[in-house]
């Protein structure tokens, strides 16, 4: 499994006032799957994809994620274990205003020794289809092409996991189904698994699974007829 979670909880506020974000989530996903995680704001997707991530650490419960027993690391240790194995997507692209889009998908390797980090970056921008924009700077890129180097930024390391959060949330209709397409491609070349957080249904049925929160809890998870044999063993 990618990703195996056992009675996963989180609480946030103070001890006087505690908040139940998420309560007690089993949850196993296999290498390669591709998964819509669907819900209502407040539902509690975003705070999961962010404790599988090694972004937010869990509260109680165990969690295995590439090999990495997230449950019982310290901040610095799921940083260490996101290294190689996970790449980020998110709605708002977080790229560096100061770097080229060649330094923004290069820095991430760099900052884990890669020696051939700027080559690696350029091919992957090039994959993405702006090997003309390699020293555009983000404020000289229009939405969808500084979502095309967050991927870019995401894929270049080639992580066993990719977990996007709203990755359209931004762009326009069109833009976003060419950045959905983009994403799914670049997943499929280097078979990751993807996990995905969306409202839109049409996504979802790309998707080999479909699971549903509410409350903090996952309650329902449908399997579609585009599941690959590999993804349901």
């Amino acid at each position: 499994m990618a990703i195996c979670a056992r009675g996963l909880t989180l609480t946030l506020g103070s001890d006087a006032a505690p908040v139940d974000i998420l309560r007690g989530i089993d949850l196993d996903i296999a290498h390669g799957e591709v998964v819509a995680l669907l819900g209502p704001s407040g539902s509690g997707k975003s705070s999961l994809m962010a404790v599988l991530s090694g972004l937010e650490r869990a509260s109680g419960g165990s969690l295995t994620v590439a090999g990495a027993d997230f449950a019982h690391l310290n901040e610095d240790g799921l940083a260490a274990a996101r290294r190689g194995r996970i790449g980020i997507v998110l709605q708002a692209f977080h790229l560096l205003p100061t770097m080229t889009a060649a330094e923004n998908v290069a820095t991430p390797m760099e900052l884990a020794g890669s020696p051939d980090a700027s080559p690696r970056a350029v091919a992957e921008l090039e994959a993405v289809g702006l090997g003309h924009r390699i020293e555009h700077y983000p404020t000289q890129l229009s939405g969808g092409e500084q979502q095309r180097v967050a991927i870019a930024r995401a894929i270049a390391p080639r992580p066993g996991l990719i977990f996007a959060d709203e990755p359209t949330g931004n762009l326009d209709v069109s833009t976003g189904e060419e950045i959905v397409d983009l994403l799914f491609a670049r997943r499929a070349e280097t078979g990751a698994t993807l996990l995905i957080i969306t409202h839109d249904p049409a996504l979802a049925e790309k998707c080999d699974r479909v699971l549903t929160m509410a409350d903090g809890v996952v309650i329902s998870d449908t399997r579609s007829d585009a599941a690959t044999p590999e993804a349901a063993e």
